[in-house]
């Protein structure tokens, strides 16, 4: 079995904070009495998962294109510029296309894993 590459596991940490910090942020909010939907409390917690096993290193070629799936899918549903007119589709597409080249960040995590973990 290959050992993880220790130079690509500060950035497989730094990505899986994104998701560890935006979820459990969302999750708090919530537990604190925010209004929050049911999707978006279900996009909250797959979120703070996927970044929590994701910094353990666990089954990372799944787990990182899961994660760039969730990206995608963020991207579409969240950050629709093909729809907004004026000022705010600028902020729509910087917002889309940074989700993007989110999921391409972990599209190549997925094809730099080791084939498997200890």
């Amino acid at each position: 079995m290959r050992q993880a590459n220790p130079a690509i596991v500060l950035p497989r940490l730094l990505l899986a904070s994104m998701f560890v910090v935006m979820g459990s942020w969302r999750l708090w909010g919530a537990a604190q009495g925010a209004s929050t939907s049911g999707a978006t409390l279900t996009f909250s917690a797959a979120e703070l998962l996927l970044g929590l096993l994701i910094a353990l290193g666990w089954k990372l070629r799944w787990t990182a294109l899961a994660a760039a799936l969730l990206m995608v899918v963020d991207a579409l549903l969240s950050h629709p510029f093909w729809a907004v007119a004026g000022a705010g589709h600028d902020a729509q597409l910087l917002h889309f296309m940074k989700n993007i080249g989110i999921a391409g960040g972990f599209l190549l995590l997925s094809l730099t894993a080791p084939a498997h973990r200890r």
